[in-house]
């Protein structure tokens, strides 16, 4: 009798860190991927995890036919542990690592936030999305309503919230929730090589860059502390390592001081 390997039993979400490289995995695809209250504070754990590793890039990805169905609705007020969810949707945007959505399938309801809290969004044709809060009385939290607006305009943000207009993936790809679209057969590949890119950044340029731009989108830029990071770049070894390499037309050799 084969024992199953862990990735591919159903369960919580799994984390795995290869290098520069953390994958968290949605494993439950017998219902869609639906998150349970005790699944936001596993995600919210592998994210601190992830936070103390040296992993530059964190991919999001899920088993099954659907990448997520959202927060399970049937627990949404049931004991005060449903706005953890949006504490695990915030703590994965201001997550150190660049973090790359892997959307193969079916995202809905609160996994869309999910998915726009990830720097990048990469879908196949069997990819879509709705979100249906209006439709379930749900009244949408702050950071979720400002990361559609940010990320999509206010426009399309009150096309998908006010009509839970469901979405296929062309259609993601105009309106920019998706950042790339690819075919079936290419998925993996191009996932791998927007994982390896990002890897391949100087540490503290990617990263700084990563948290700064995300506040600009929010407008709460601090310049104080941008202003220390661009110093502390201006300073490193890995400048002085990227225009070495660039010189002498080589790959860099970054350390991240």
């Amino acid at each position: 009798m084969t024992t199953p390997h862990p990735h591919d039993a159903s369960g919580p979400p799994l984390l795995r860190i290869e290098g520069a490289v953390a994958t968290v995995t949605l494993r439950r695809p017998e219902h869609a991927n639906r998150l349970s209250p005790d699944d936001l504070e596993v995600l919210l754990a592998h994210v601190r995890e992830v936070d103390d590793s040296p992993a530059l890039v964190l991919v999001l990805r899920a088993r099954g036919r659907h990448f997520c169905s959202g927060f399970d609705i049937a627990q949404v007020g049931a004991d005060g542990r449903s706005s953890r969810f949006e504490e695990m949707v915030n703590a994965l945007e201001d997550c150190r690592a660049v973090s790359v959505a892997a959307i193969q399938g079916g995202v809905y309801g609160g996994a869309t936030d999910m998915a726009l809290a990830c720097d990048f969004r990469i879908g196949t044709p069997r990819t879509e999305m709705f979100m249906p809060a209006a439709r379930l009385g749900l009244h949408f939290y702050r950071r979720g309503l400002e990361r559609y607006v940010s990320r999509l305009g206010l426009d399309t943000a009150k096309r998908l919230f006010l009509t839970a207009e469901k979405l296929d993936a062309r259609a993601m790809r105009a309106c920019g929730f998706l950042t790339a679209l690819t075919d079936d057969d290419a998925f993996e590949q191009r996932v791998d090589q927007l994982c390896a890119t990002l890897a391949s950044m100087a540490p503290l340029a990617l990263t700084g860059m990563k948290k700064h731009l995300n506040r600009i989108g929010r407008g709460v830029l601090d310049e104080a502390e941008l202003a220390r990071d661009v110093a502390r770049t201006l300073a490193s070894d890995d400048l002085r390592e990227g225009a070495a390499a660039w010189r002498e037309k080589r790959p860099p050799g970054f350390t991240g001081r």
